[in-house]
Protein backbone atom coordinates (compact mmCIF):
# COMPACT_ATOMS: atom_id res chain seq x y z
CA UNK A 1 0.00 0.00 0.00
CA UNK A 2 1.36 3.42 -0.96
CA UNK A 3 1.92 6.02 1.74
CA UNK A 4 -0.79 8.21 0.15
CA UNK A 5 -3.38 5.42 0.27
CA UNK A 6 -2.35 4.57 3.82
CA UNK A 7 -2.86 8.16 4.93
CA UNK A 8 -6.28 8.33 3.24
CA UNK A 9 -7.34 5.07 4.87
CA UNK A 10 -6.06 6.16 8.27
CA UNK A 11 -7.84 9.49 7.98
CA UNK A 12 -11.15 7.79 7.09
CA UNK A 13 -10.72 5.36 9.97
CA UNK A 14 -10.31 8.23 12.43
CA UNK A 15 -13.51 9.94 11.28
CA UNK A 16 -16.69 9.60 13.26
CA UNK A 17 -19.20 7.22 11.61
CA UNK A 18 -21.65 9.99 10.67
CA UNK A 19 -19.09 12.74 10.05
CA UNK A 20 -20.78 15.81 8.49
CA UNK A 21 -24.01 13.95 7.68
CA UNK A 22 -27.03 16.24 7.90
CA UNK A 23 -29.89 14.72 9.83
CA UNK A 24 -33.48 15.67 10.63
CA UNK A 25 -35.00 14.05 13.73
CA UNK A 26 -38.69 14.69 14.40
CA UNK A 27 -40.22 14.53 17.86
CA UNK A 28 -36.75 15.07 19.26
CA UNK A 29 -36.82 17.47 22.20
CA UNK A 30 -37.17 14.77 24.87
CA UNK A 31 -37.26 11.00 25.31
CA UNK A 32 -36.30 8.66 22.49
CA UNK A 33 -36.04 11.35 19.81
CA UNK A 34 -33.77 13.50 21.99
CA UNK A 35 -31.51 10.53 22.77
CA UNK A 36 -31.24 9.70 19.05
CA UNK A 37 -30.51 13.32 18.11
CA UNK A 38 -27.77 13.50 20.73
CA UNK A 39 -26.17 10.20 19.70
CA UNK A 40 -26.14 11.04 15.99
CA UNK A 41 -24.55 14.40 16.77
CA UNK A 42 -21.98 12.69 19.01
CA UNK A 43 -21.19 10.46 16.05
CA UNK A 44 -20.44 13.46 13.85
CA UNK A 45 -23.77 14.45 12.32
CA UNK A 46 -25.24 17.94 12.06
CA UNK A 47 -28.71 17.49 13.55
CA UNK A 48 -31.84 19.57 13.11
CA UNK A 49 -34.35 18.67 15.80
CA UNK A 50 -37.99 19.67 16.08
CA UNK A 51 -41.18 19.37 18.08
CA UNK A 52 -44.39 21.35 18.39
CA UNK A 53 -43.45 23.72 21.24
CA UNK A 54 -40.86 26.48 20.75
CA UNK A 55 -39.76 26.39 24.39
CA UNK A 56 -38.99 22.67 24.16
CA UNK A 57 -36.97 23.19 20.98
CA UNK A 58 -34.99 26.04 22.52
CA UNK A 59 -34.27 24.04 25.69
CA UNK A 60 -33.07 20.99 23.74
CA UNK A 61 -30.86 23.08 21.45
CA UNK A 62 -29.25 24.84 24.41
CA UNK A 63 -28.58 21.59 26.26
CA UNK A 64 -26.97 19.85 23.29
CA UNK A 65 -24.96 22.89 22.20
CA UNK A 66 -23.54 23.08 25.73
CA UNK A 67 -22.29 19.54 25.10
CA UNK A 68 -20.40 20.81 22.07
CA UNK A 69 -22.70 19.22 19.49
CA UNK A 70 -23.77 20.58 16.10
CA UNK A 71 -27.48 21.21 16.67
CA UNK A 72 -30.19 23.49 15.34
CA UNK A 73 -33.96 23.25 15.49
CA UNK A 74 -37.39 24.55 14.58
CA UNK A 75 -40.90 24.19 16.00
CA UNK A 76 -42.83 21.80 13.77
CA UNK A 77 -46.19 20.08 13.95
CA UNK A 78 -45.66 17.18 11.57
CA UNK A 79 -49.38 17.03 10.85
CA UNK A 80 -49.27 20.52 9.36
CA UNK A 81 -48.25 20.77 5.70
CA UNK A 82 -46.68 24.23 5.99
CA UNK A 83 -44.70 23.16 9.07
CA UNK A 84 -43.37 20.13 7.21
CA UNK A 85 -42.26 22.33 4.31
CA UNK A 86 -40.59 24.82 6.68
CA UNK A 87 -38.73 21.98 8.39
CA UNK A 88 -37.16 20.81 5.14
CA UNK A 89 -36.54 24.36 3.90
CA UNK A 90 -34.76 25.38 7.10
CA UNK A 91 -32.54 22.31 7.01
CA UNK A 92 -31.47 23.15 3.47
CA UNK A 93 -31.00 26.82 4.35
CA UNK A 94 -28.69 26.01 7.26
CA UNK A 95 -26.81 22.96 5.98
CA UNK A 96 -27.42 22.85 2.21
CA UNK A 97 -28.28 19.17 2.09
CA UNK A 98 -30.06 16.26 3.80
CA UNK A 99 -28.47 12.82 4.27
CA UNK A 100 -30.55 11.17 6.99
CA UNK A 101 -34.16 11.41 8.16
CA UNK A 102 -35.41 9.98 11.47
CA UNK A 103 -39.18 10.01 11.96
CA UNK A 104 -39.92 9.69 15.67
CA UNK A 105 -42.94 11.99 16.00
CA UNK A 106 -46.12 10.11 16.85
CA UNK A 107 -49.22 10.41 19.03
CA UNK A 108 -51.25 8.10 21.22
CA UNK A 109 -54.06 10.21 22.67
CA UNK A 110 -56.12 7.29 24.00
CA UNK A 111 -55.58 4.39 26.39
CA UNK A 112 -58.71 2.43 27.18
CA UNK A 113 -61.49 0.17 25.84
CA UNK A 114 -61.38 -0.24 22.07
CA UNK A 115 -65.06 0.50 21.55
CA UNK A 116 -64.74 3.81 23.37
CA UNK A 117 -62.60 5.12 20.50
CA UNK A 118 -64.11 7.64 18.08
CA UNK A 119 -63.82 8.31 14.38
CA UNK A 120 -62.00 11.56 15.06
CA UNK A 121 -59.45 9.79 17.24
CA UNK A 122 -58.74 7.18 14.55
CA UNK A 123 -58.31 9.94 11.96
CA UNK A 124 -55.93 11.91 14.18
CA UNK A 125 -53.71 8.95 15.04
CA UNK A 126 -53.47 7.75 11.44
CA UNK A 127 -52.88 11.28 10.14
CA UNK A 128 -49.89 11.86 12.43
CA UNK A 129 -48.40 8.36 12.73
CA UNK A 130 -48.80 7.12 9.15
CA UNK A 131 -49.90 9.76 6.63
CA UNK A 132 -47.69 12.59 7.88
CA UNK A 133 -44.77 10.20 8.17
CA UNK A 134 -45.10 9.30 4.50
CA UNK A 135 -45.58 12.92 3.42
CA UNK A 136 -42.45 14.03 5.26
CA UNK A 137 -40.45 11.23 3.70
CA UNK A 138 -41.82 12.24 0.31
CA UNK A 139 -40.47 15.77 0.92
CA UNK A 140 -36.97 14.74 1.98
CA UNK A 141 -36.35 11.96 -0.56
CA UNK A 142 -35.39 14.23 -3.52
CA UNK A 143 -32.78 15.96 -1.35
CA UNK A 144 -31.33 12.72 0.03
CA UNK A 145 -31.21 11.37 -3.52
CA UNK A 146 -28.95 14.27 -4.53
CA UNK A 147 -26.32 12.96 -2.08
CA UNK A 148 -26.12 9.62 -3.88
CA UNK A 149 -27.13 7.63 -0.80
CA UNK A 150 -28.86 8.04 2.52
CA UNK A 151 -30.86 6.49 5.31
CA UNK A 152 -34.38 6.84 6.67
CA UNK A 153 -35.53 5.40 10.00
CA UNK A 154 -39.12 5.29 11.25
CA UNK A 155 -39.66 4.67 14.96
CA UNK A 156 -42.33 2.04 15.48
CA UNK A 157 -43.51 -0.21 18.32
CA UNK A 158 -43.74 -3.88 19.27
CA UNK A 159 -47.50 -3.30 19.60
CA UNK A 160 -47.55 -3.22 15.81
CA UNK A 161 -46.69 -6.95 15.88
CA UNK A 162 -49.17 -7.83 18.61
CA UNK A 163 -51.86 -5.12 18.55
CA UNK A 164 -53.45 -4.47 21.92
CA UNK A 165 -57.07 -3.37 22.26
CA UNK A 166 -56.32 -0.86 25.02
CA UNK A 167 -54.08 1.09 22.65
CA UNK A 168 -55.94 -0.09 19.55
CA UNK A 169 -55.61 2.86 17.12
CA UNK A 170 -51.95 3.42 18.04
CA UNK A 171 -51.16 -0.30 17.65
CA UNK A 172 -52.72 -0.49 14.20
CA UNK A 173 -50.83 2.59 13.00
CA UNK A 174 -47.60 0.86 14.02
CA UNK A 175 -48.62 -2.27 12.10
CA UNK A 176 -49.06 0.05 9.12
CA UNK A 177 -45.62 1.57 9.72
CA UNK A 178 -44.05 -1.89 9.44
CA UNK A 179 -45.62 -2.28 6.01
CA UNK A 180 -44.73 1.29 5.04
CA UNK A 181 -41.09 0.62 5.92
CA UNK A 182 -40.89 -2.38 3.63
CA UNK A 183 -42.74 -0.65 0.81
CA UNK A 184 -40.51 2.43 0.97
CA UNK A 185 -37.37 0.29 1.04
CA UNK A 186 -38.45 -1.36 -2.20
CA UNK A 187 -39.36 1.96 -3.81
CA UNK A 188 -36.16 3.77 -2.80
CA UNK A 189 -33.48 1.09 -3.09
CA UNK A 190 -32.71 2.13 -6.68
CA UNK A 191 -31.84 5.59 -5.30
CA UNK A 192 -29.47 3.95 -2.80
CA UNK A 193 -31.68 5.17 0.07
CA UNK A 194 -32.20 2.62 2.82
CA UNK A 195 -35.36 2.56 4.96
CA UNK A 196 -35.64 0.67 8.24
CA UNK A 197 -37.78 0.93 11.34
CA UNK A 198 -36.97 0.59 15.01
CA UNK A 199 -39.59 -1.61 16.64
CA UNK A 200 -39.38 -0.26 20.16
CA UNK A 201 -40.42 -2.04 23.31
CA UNK A 202 -41.46 -0.37 26.53
CA UNK A 203 -39.09 2.55 26.92
CA UNK A 204 -38.96 4.84 29.94
CA UNK A 205 -40.82 7.81 28.45
CA UNK A 206 -43.93 9.82 29.26
CA UNK A 207 -46.04 7.33 27.27
CA UNK A 208 -44.84 4.35 29.29
CA UNK A 209 -45.64 6.20 32.53
CA UNK A 210 -49.32 6.05 31.53
CA UNK A 211 -49.07 2.27 31.43
CA UNK A 212 -47.36 2.14 34.81
CA UNK A 213 -50.21 4.13 36.32
CA UNK A 214 -52.81 1.70 34.94
CA UNK A 215 -52.56 -1.58 36.93
CA UNK A 216 -54.73 -3.63 34.56
CA UNK A 217 -52.44 -2.68 31.67
CA UNK A 218 -49.21 -3.25 33.59
CA UNK A 219 -50.35 -6.79 34.48
CA UNK A 220 -50.61 -7.67 30.78
CA UNK A 221 -46.94 -6.93 30.15
CA UNK A 222 -45.18 -9.66 32.12
CA UNK A 223 -46.57 -12.52 29.94
CA UNK A 224 -45.08 -10.69 26.93
CA UNK A 225 -41.60 -11.02 28.36
CA UNK A 226 -41.16 -7.49 29.71
CA UNK A 227 -38.78 -7.67 32.68
CA UNK A 228 -37.81 -3.99 32.74
CA UNK A 229 -38.35 -0.78 30.84
CA UNK A 230 -35.63 0.27 28.42
CA UNK A 231 -34.00 3.69 28.47
CA UNK A 232 -34.11 6.13 25.52
CA UNK A 233 -30.32 5.91 25.23
CA UNK A 234 -30.66 2.18 24.56
CA UNK A 235 -32.51 3.04 21.34
CA UNK A 236 -29.97 5.59 20.13
CA UNK A 237 -26.97 3.39 19.33
CA UNK A 238 -28.89 1.13 16.94
CA UNK A 239 -30.30 4.22 15.20
CA UNK A 240 -26.80 5.59 14.65
CA UNK A 241 -25.59 2.20 13.41
CA UNK A 242 -28.44 1.94 10.89
CA UNK A 243 -27.50 5.35 9.48
CA UNK A 244 -23.84 4.42 9.10
CA UNK A 245 -21.92 2.63 6.36
CA UNK A 246 -21.64 -0.40 8.64
CA UNK A 247 -25.35 -0.99 7.95
CA UNK A 248 -25.09 -0.52 4.17
CA UNK A 249 -26.77 -3.88 3.41
CA UNK A 250 -29.58 -3.55 5.94
CA UNK A 251 -32.72 -2.35 4.21
CA UNK A 252 -36.47 -2.80 4.66
CA UNK A 253 -36.09 -4.27 8.14
CA UNK A 254 -38.25 -3.77 11.22
CA UNK A 255 -35.62 -4.17 13.91
CA UNK A 256 -36.73 -4.98 17.43
CA UNK A 257 -35.35 -3.00 20.38
CA UNK A 258 -37.60 -4.63 22.93
CA UNK A 259 -35.56 -6.34 25.63
CA UNK A 260 -36.95 -9.70 24.52
CA UNK A 261 -40.68 -9.01 24.14
CA UNK A 262 -42.51 -12.03 22.77
CA UNK A 263 -44.88 -12.03 19.80
CA UNK A 264 -42.66 -12.74 16.78
CA UNK A 265 -39.93 -15.12 15.67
Amino acid sequence: MSQENYLIKSSAKNQKPLQDKVTIVTGSTYGIGFAIARRLAQDGAHVLLCSRKTENVDKAIQQLKEEGLSISGIPCHVGNEKDREKLVAMTLEIYGKIDIFICNAAVNPFVGPLFKTTEELWKKVFHINVISTFLLIKLVVPHIQKQGSGSIIICSSFSGYVPKAYIGPYSITKTSVHGLTNMLAQALRFMNIRVNSLVLGLINTSFSKVILKTPELKSKLMPLGVHRFGEPEECAGIASFLCSEDASYINGENIGVTGGVLGRL
